[in-house]
């Protein structure tokens, strides 16, 4: 699971807001198996509000991945979340990253989403819980924190480990992810 956060939330820093939403996330039942350092990122997209805190977690559950986002969601409310602008500056954002080799809803319509051109990410959005994140490959402020807690995890569909993926981004995505 990513966690992040770029907006302070009852006057705390957006790293507090992440151990609160850990601290949450447990008082739910959610155990938590490993947490990957803190980072500073740049907002996604460029210019989309302040440098986010983002880090990984690596849950146990046996709740299925659908129950996992609605209580997601809920976490996210109760700490100032809102879902106004795709992609602007939020309190706190909680994404499932995948759910071990689950494909969800398959593998068809896990490639319309993974290939889609982000001109049209930025204007529509699933209807419906995508696993793994169709954008993992591409995304270095979940990379670089999933190599401290599961280098080795491997996509379902394409084969490719966290490390393959990691390694795979330019040197300039990965240097602009710094531990805090």
């Amino acid at each position: 699971m990513a966690l992040g956060s770029n907006l302070k939330f009852a006057g705390e820093s957006p790293a507090i807001v992440l151990d609160a939403a850990i601290l949450a996330l447990r008082s739910r039942g959610f155990v938590i198996r490993a947490c990957s350092k803190y980072f500073d990122t740049p907002a996604f997209p460029a210019g989309a509000g302040p440098n986010f805190v983002n880090a990984t977690i690596a849950i146990e559950t046996a709740l299925p991945a659908e129950v996992i986002l609605a209580q997601l969601h809920e976490v996210e409310a109760e700490m100032g979340r809102s879902r106004t602008v795709r992609w602007g500056a939020r309190t706190l954002d909680l994404d499932i990253i995948a759910v071990g080799s689950q494909v969800l809803p398959d593998a068809q319509t896990h490639q319309y989403w993974r290939e889609l051109p982000l001109d049209k990410q930025e204007t529509i959005t699933p209807q419906e819980l995508i696993l793994p994140h169709p954008r993992l490959a591409e995304r270095a402020f979940v990379l670089v924190p999933l190599m401290d807690i599961a280098p080795e995890w491997r996509h379902p569909i394409t084969g490719v480990t966290i490390r393959q993926m990691h390694d795979a981004l330019s040197a300039a995505q990965r240097s602009e992810v710094i531990a805090l």
